[in-house]
C-alpha cells in the first residue's frame, strides 16, 4: 500500500515518536489525524506538532483511546491506523500499575474495535523491547521467550495478544512492531539520554542506575520510523511481529562518555546507583526479518544521533 494521499490516525501523535511520523505522513502529502489525550505525563509537546496546525491535511483531536465513542467516530474513514498511543514508563508503571494497563491493553482494544467497525485497512502497533525480559540469548530474535519483567512490557504484551486475536477472528490486518530504546531530538524528558544530557548541560552529575555496564540497543527515531512506515507500505503481513532496532548494542557507560564529550563537559563524573525494578540488564535486536521482508536498514549511527539530539536539546533550552 502505497502511503500517499490517504486518510491516516497517529494515536499519540503528538508525541516523541509519533510526531517524526507525523512529519513524514504529512511530507507524503498524507490527510493525518493526530489523536493524543495530552497526558500530564509528558507536558509541553503541543509543540511537536505546532507547525502543522495551519496545514489543510492536519486535524488534532485531544481525546484519549479510553474514549471509545469519540475513537470511533474520529476513525471514520480512516485508511490506516499508527497506534502508538500509550502509558510510557518502565518505573512508572510499578508505581501506577493499574493505570498503565488500562492504556496499554484497554485502550488498544479500543482502537482494535474501532479499526473493525470502521474497516480500516491496517493498524500499525508500537510494541516495545519490554516485552521479552531478562534476554536468554542474544542478538533476541522475534521468537525469544517473552517473560516481561515490569507492568508496562505486560501491558504491551497483552496489547500484542489483543492485535492477534483481532487479526484472526476479525481479519483486521494488523503489524506489530517492537521498538528497541528509541533516542532522539523531541524525547521524553523522563528518558534517560534526555536526562543525562539536561543534568550534564547544567554542569551536574548524570545518574547511572547500576554499574552502567548493562547495554542497550540504541536506535535513532527516524530509523523507527522509517521502520514504521515500510511496515504500512508491506502487504500481507498481518498478525507478524517484527524487531525495530539499531542492530547493535552499546554500554550506558559508553553512551554517558559520548555526550560528556558532546557536551564538553568533561571534568563532570557520573554518579552512580542502585538499579532499578524492572530494568532489563541488556537489549540486543536481531532484525534480520525486518530486512529481508520490510527492507528495513538502520543508517544513523550512535555517534551521530547522539550529536544531532545534543544540538537540539541544546538549541530548544
Amino acid at each position: 500500500m502505497e502511503l500517499s494521499k490517504l486518510k491516516v490516525m497517529v494515536t499519540g501523535g503528538a508525541g516523541f515518536i509519533g510526531s517524526h511520523l507525523v512529519d513524514r505522513l504529512i511530507e507524503t502529502e498524507n490527510q493525518v489525524i493526530v489523536y493524543d489525550s495530552f497526558d500530564e505525563y509528558y507536558q509541553g509537546k503541543e509543540k511537536n506538532v505546532r507547525q502543522h496546525l495551519s496545514d489543510s491535511n492536519f486535524t488534532l483531536i485531544r481525546a484519549s483511546i479510553l474514549e471509545s465513542e469519540i475513537l470511533l467516530k474520529a476513525v471514520q474513514g480512516v485508511d490506516i491506523i499508527f497506534h502508538l498511543a500509550a502509558q510510557p514508563g518502565v518505573r512508572f508503571s510499578l508505581e501506577n500499575p493499574a493505570k498503565t494497563n488500562h492504556v496499554n491493553t484497554c485502550g488498544t482494544i479500543n482502537v482494535l474495535r474501532a479499526a473493525v467497525q470502521a474497516r480500516v485497512k491496517k493498524v500499525v502497533f508500537a510494541s516495545s523491547s519490554s516485552v521479552y525480559g531478562i534476554p536468554k540469548y542474544m542478538p533476541i530474535d522475534e521468537e525469544h521467550p517473552t517473560e516481561p519483567i515490569s507492568i508496562y512490557g505486560a501491558s504491551k504484551l497483552a496489547g500484542e495478544v489483543c492485535c492477534r486475536i483481532f487479526c484472526k477472528l476479525w481479519g483486521l490486518p494488523v503489524v506489530m512492531l517492537r521498538y528497541h530504546t528509541v533516542y532522539g531530538p523531541r524525547q521524553r524528558p523522563d528518558m534517560a539520554i534526555r536526562r543525562w544530557t539536561e543534568l550534564l548541560l547544567r554542569n551536574d552529575a548524570p545518574v547511572i542506575y547500576g554499574d552502567g555496564n548493562q547495554t542497550r540497543d540504541f536506535t535513532y527515531v527516524s530509523d523507527i520510523v522509517e521502520g514504521t512506515l515500510l511496515a504500512a507500505e508491506v502487504d500481507g503481513l498481518g498478525g507478524q511481529v517484527f524487531n525495530l532496532g539499531g542492530g547493535s548494542r552499546v554500554s550506558v557507560n559508553d553512551v554517558v562518555r559520548n555526550i560528556i564529550e558532546l557536551t564538553g563537559k568533561r571534568n563532570v563524573r557520573p554518579l552512580y546507583q542502585s538499579p532499578n525494578a524492572g530494568d532489563v540488564p541488556d537489549t540486543h535486536a536481531e532484525i534480520k526479518k525486518a530486512k529481508q521482508i520490510l527492507g528495513y536498514d538502520p543508517k544513523v549511527t550512535l555517534k551521530e544521533g547522539l550529536r544531532n539530539f545534543v544540538k537540539w536539546l541544546a538549541e530548544s533550552k
